[in-house]
């Protein structure tokens, strides 16, 4: 028999017993290590491609196939699991942020610079926190995500970074050296960082959401955690509806705090009430703090983009002064 011969039902079959027995001792008992990038996708749940049409194959009526029977694959298992009608996904896991080598960084420090164990509880729990979806969407992740082991690894991996290291180079990049040369250098700061990110991963999921303020342009490098939630604030809609109630007792316009610019003047009703909330402080400055009104500054679309258009962001007055300086310059 060959991969033409697999079925649908002795796939779905597969499947069944995968839900059974669970992914480990399902792949444990077929001999299959974890997909690294194919997967059987039923009703949004994944299944390790080669594992199951290993498995199928048997079922079709012929012996269980072996991981070194077959190769797995594009033009091989995804083929025909395709040409069977199914879903077969391409993914890799993400490749590790600033904020995640810090978190890990954070527990060899505090470990003595020694590898920390997957069995270890700092581990597990340090896997728990990664797999929020406040760092990487759930949709870019594999089945082994940022799960125990991988910390290990990635521990490891670390390691050989530091000056101490005797051993054989290992799998490590330019990031991962910088966040090991950050800790040597300034351990208190980079302590105060772990701790920081570690409590926005604790609380992500009860962290206000998106609502009605528009999206920002932001550039890449920006994209860490911190900075995700200060605009997660910054776009909340109850914040924003007190902030411009408060600007209303105090007989302020409700018109931006840099440049002026008002809605209502210039667009009328459509414009009424419409502004934009920021923070004045970063969070990824202040660390998780509770919000308060005095926290916040009413700016318009413009002058919101242009704060955040480069890093390290504008303070409200520095953006300020530049609008004067240029409206001072003249045409």
């Amino acid at each position: 028999m060959s991969l033409a011969d697999v079925t649908a039902p002795a796939v779905l079959a597969a499947v069944a017993e995968f839900d059974n027995l669970g992914r480990e001792a399902f792949l444990e008992k077929h001999g299959f290590g974890p997909a690294k990038a194919y997967f059987l996708d039923i009703n949004g749940k994944l299944y390790d491609s080669k594992a199951i049409v290993g498995v199928a194959h048997g079922i079709s009526g012929d012996r269980t196939w072996r991981p070194e029977d077959f190769s797995g694959g594009e033009r091989t298992v995804a083929a025909r699991l395709r040409d069977l009608g199914f879903t077969v996904r391409f993914l890799r896991n993400p490749d590790w942020t600033r904020e995640e080598i810090i978190l890990v960084c954070a527990l060899l420090a505090e470990n003595g610079w020694r590898t920390i164990a997957q069995e270890d509880r700092r581990a597990v729990e340090l896997s728990r926190l990664l797999q929020t979806a406040a760092i990487h969407p759930p949709e870019a992740r594999r089945a082994d995500f940022r799960n125990p082991a991988s910390i290990e690894l990635k521990s490891s991996n670390l390691l050989s970074c530091h000056p101490d290291y005797r051993g054989r180079p290992m799998n490590v990049n330019r990031l991962d050296r910088e966040v090991i040369e950050d800790f040597l250098r300034d351990p208190a700061q980079m302590h105060e960082q772990a701790r920081a990110i570690r409590e926005v991963l604790q609380n992500w999921e009860t962290e206000p959401s998106a609502l009605d303020v528009p999206d920002l342009d932001i550039a890449a490098e920006e994209g860490g955690v911190l900075p995700k939630l200060h605009l997660r604030r910054e776009r909340d809609s109850r914040l924003r509806k007190h902030k411009i109630a408060e600007a209303k007792r105090d007989g302020m316009p409700v018109a931006c705090e840099v440049c002026g610019f008002d809605f209502y003047r210039t667009y009328g009703d459509r414009g009424l009430d419409y502004i934009e909330c920021h923070h004045r402080t970063p969070l990824h400055v202040t660390g998780v703090v509770t919000t308060r009104l005095s926290d916040l500054a009413l700016i318009c679309s413009n002058c919101h983009r242009m704060i955040h258009r480069t890093s390290p962001w504008l303070t409200i007055d520095e953006l300020r002064d530049l609008v004067h300086q240029r409206r001072s310059a003249g045409p």
